[in-house]
């Protein structure tokens, strides 16, 4: 089969078009012909030798796909050849096929796309997996920064349909009236509003999503309520900052990190079901993705180089053969 990006460790240069033996379906296994792959911040950290893939997932690049399934291995249940599908992957999206566990797989949404889909599953199992982590309730204030990235456009969505009061950031008035489009009640431009102080004299957020990392650590303390809960999901901006602890202990809040990709797959199995059942209801009426741009699979260093450079609305996403459907 046709692959992207068998060699990593650099710059968007080293995806570069390469074959693989094609993935047998293990027990419990179906193999996926890809239609369209997600392209996540995370691959990126992964191209640099940053966020190697967990033992015994594939070492290409992708963390989530839409397809048909091709075949099935032993013990299958659910999936049949021919179901149109979406699938959370712990690895190996850039490829025309992927082999994967049954129970990382969902019925791909009938009224949204196969690109659409494969935007759409790694940001719903982060946001759902999060929002519970912080037992986030209905009526309290959800603040969720880069609004109108991949998984901060899904946090709007989803937070405004759970019954949460939504508030986000983003760089630049064209983006900050994305966010309010999608539901959000307020929404700030990080590069000219002091954010953190405007929440703050809004009551504060009882939840904050935050994919920047180091550089907002201090502004969300300042911008979280009373028995507020930050959960930090990324990096972008920063592995290091500083926090009062006086503050931190004064507002009783709460710091959390989480990762997806490297749960038990117990873990990942249970966010799986939980979007499925939650989720998936609001698709496409109440929570669409955005996306932004498509590359065919071989030009994956366009899409690197584009989501590095910043200003992508949505999502990027990879195509294989016709993924119109």
């Amino acid at each position: 089969m046709n692959v992207t990006g068998h060699a990593v460790s650099g710059g968007p240069e080293v995806l570069v078009p390469a074959t693989a033996p094609d993935p047998v379906a293990g027990p419990g296994e179906v193999i996926i012909d890809v239609a369209a792959s997600g392209v996540n911040h995370a691959d990126l950290l992964q191209r640099r030798g940053l966020y190697p893939p967990p033992a015994g997932a594939s070492e290409l690049l992708g963390l989530e796909v839409s397809g048909v399934v091709s075949s099935v291995g032993e013990g299958v249940s659910r999936w049949t050849v021919g179901d149109e599908v979406c699938a959370l992957l712990p690895g190996g999206g850039y490829a025309e096929k992927v082999a994967v566990d049954q129970r990382l797989v969902l019925t791909k949404p009938p009224a949204i796309s196969h690109v659409e889909a494969a935007a759409l599953v790694e940001a719903a199992c982060t946001v759902m997996s999060n929002l519970d982590e912080a037992a986030a309730r209905p009526g309290e204030t959800l603040l969720v920064h880069g609004g109108v990235g991949g998984v901060g456009s899904i946090a709007v969505q989803v937070g405004t349909a759970l019954g949460l009061r939504v508030m986000a950031t983003a760089g630049g008035a064209e983006r900050v009236q994305r966010c309010l489009a999608m539901g959000a009640e307020r929404a700030f431009d990080h590069r000219s509003d002091d954010w953190s102080e405007e929440v703050a004299a809004l009551g504060g957020a009882d939840v904050i999503l935050d994919v920047v990392g180091g550089a907002n650590l201090a502004r969300n303390l300042t911008a979280l309520s009373t028995g507020g809960r930050l959960v930090v999901i990324g990096m972008q901006r920063g592995r290091k900052g500083e926090i009062d602890l006086g503050m931190l202990l004064a507002k009783r809040a709460r710091v959390i990190g989480t990762t997806l990709r490297a749960r038990p797959l117990r873990e990942r199995a249970a966010i799986v079901a939980s979007v499925e059942e939650r989720i998936w209801p609001l698709v496409p009426a109440r929570v669409r993705p955005l996306v932004h741009a498509t590359f065919p699979l071989r030009d994956a260093a366009a899409a690197h180089a584009m989501l590095e450079a910043g200003g992508v609305a949505g999502s990027l996403v990879l195509t294989v053969g016709d993924a119109s459907g």
